[in-house]
């Protein structure tokens, strides 16, 4: 890397940002580039309602891609707003009993495609 005093008494070595040391001595990890999420109006969810074992119902909210969408985020935005547990399973969000048109009209109010 040649720098534009280099060898000269003005020359001033890179430092890294987070220790102030030296490029060369820096032992700070890599930083790790945050994900860049798609928009809500460009994805289209799809809800549905599964009856589990002993009569239990489930609200799935599926067809999010897993990696464009902060899953885990929208499952506790999702979860605070029914009053209601959840977990994510299979790339797909459960919401434990029947919120199906209170799931539907969060996700239009976020403005995420239901359908």
């Amino acid at each position: 890397m040649s720098r534009l005093f280099a060898g000269t008494p003005f020359d001033i070595p890179p430092t890294c940002d987070r220790c102030d040391r030296p490029i060369e001595s820096c032992d700070c990890p890599p930083e790790v580039a945050k994900p860049t999420w798609l928009p809500p109006s460009k994805q289209r969810a799809k809800i549905r309602t599964d009856q589990r074992k002993h009569r239990r119902v489930v609200t799935v909210i599926w067809g999010l891609s897993p990696d464009e969408t902060n899953l885990p985020e929208l499952l506790s935005v999702l979860k605070g707003h029914c009053g209601a547990g959840g977990c994510i399973s299979n790339d797909a969000i459960e919401l434990q009993g029947d919120h199906k048109q209170r799931v539907t009209d969060k996700l239009k109010k976020m403005e995420y495609r239901v359908g």
